[in-house]
């Protein structure tokens, strides 16, 4: 019985999604709660828009690194950067970096670059001050200072972000957790405190250290296949059709239903303390639509 709630909220979830489809394919001017949200299932976002909205998730970033003064060069000590690196991975062949978080749409990202690495003809020559030997896909923190140096000051570097308050309720849908409840399950993520969180639900902040890696993309869930399409041929990979199916932009409208009443199973504290929790997640991204953010007040400190 302790499973039942999940599944009434993953029968719920099936309903909406399928209810999401029939808007979409029914109602072209149908609104959306976020900025830039597609407005039908054909939306097309233009190059110029794309790089337009980089920029700006780009000049946010800035402001919230400058204002936090966070780290923003690569410590000497190994045991220092295999921490704060953990979550990295790269691929030497395709020279992409990018920040391993769940639920933000990474496995299809990961299931479109393992295509990518097994075609013998997609390799793209960067010159790197060392003799350099093509490797699968494998963590940052493998390699030494010179060469991560050397990756992260010229390999296309990406991250994938994420309502936090979303991918609290994905986390506990996935049953990544033993709580019965999202309510109870919300309690032990904040028992848990930031740095002993988990990777599920850990702030992005924490996870992809943005003020030492300076993403060229930073990719929003909910617009994976647009943006993947333009930042793949910017980085010299005109390869379309490899592209997955992702569905996250119709997830992402059934979620923003899902969100309202999962918040309001919460008490007026666990939303104050999930909001501080995520406090700079929320500064630092676009997540203006996440219902964690009127509570949000401005950050001083870590």
């Amino acid at each position: 019985m302790r499973f039942l709630p999940r599944l009434i909220i993953l029968a719920a979830l099936g309903i909406a999604t399928f209810l999401s489809w029939r808007l979409l394919l029914r109602s072209p001017a149908a609104g959306h709660r976020g900025a830039l949200a597609p407005k039908v299932k054909g939306f097309t976002l233009t190059l110029d828009t794309f790089l337009h909205v980089q920029q700006l998730r780009k000049k946010r970033l800035r402001a919230f690194c400058s204002q936090l003064g966070e780290v923003s060069t690569l410590p000497r000590s190994k045991k220092e950067r295999v921490h704060l690196l953990s979550s990295l991975r790269v691929s030497t062949k395709l020279d992409l970096l990018y920040c391993q978080v769940p639920l933000t749409g990474m496995e299809e990202w990961q299931q479109l670059l393992e295509k990518l690495e097994e075609k013998e003809n997609v390799t793209l020559a960067v010159p790197l001050p060392y003799p350099w030997r093509h490797t699968q896909e494998t963590q940052l923190r493998e390699f030494n200072l010179t060469e991560i140096e050397a990756m992260l000051g010229s390999y296309t570097k990406v991250l994938f972000v994420r309502d936090p308050f979303q991918r609290l309720i994905s986390t506990f849908m996935q049953g990544m957790g033993s709580s019965p409840s999202f309510s109870s399950f919300v309690q032990d993520v904040l028992d848990s405190g930031e740095h002993n969180a988990s990777v599920a639900w850990k702030p992005l902040v924490r996870l992809c250290q943005p003020c030492l890696v300076q993403y060229d993309y930073v990719v929003m869930f909910g617009f994976l296949r647009q943006e993947l399409g333009h930042l793949l041929r910017r980085a010299g990979l005109p390869l379309d059709s490899l592209l997955p199916e992702f569905t996250d932009a119709q997830v992402h409208w059934t979620y923003s239903w899902l969100s309202e009443q999962m918040f309001s199973e919460l008490s007026l504290q666990q939303k104050q303390q999930l909001s501080h929790f995520y406090r700079w997640d929320l500064a630092a991204f676009p997540f203006s639509s996440s219902f964690l953010s009127d509570l949000l007040s401005t950050p001083k400190t870590w």
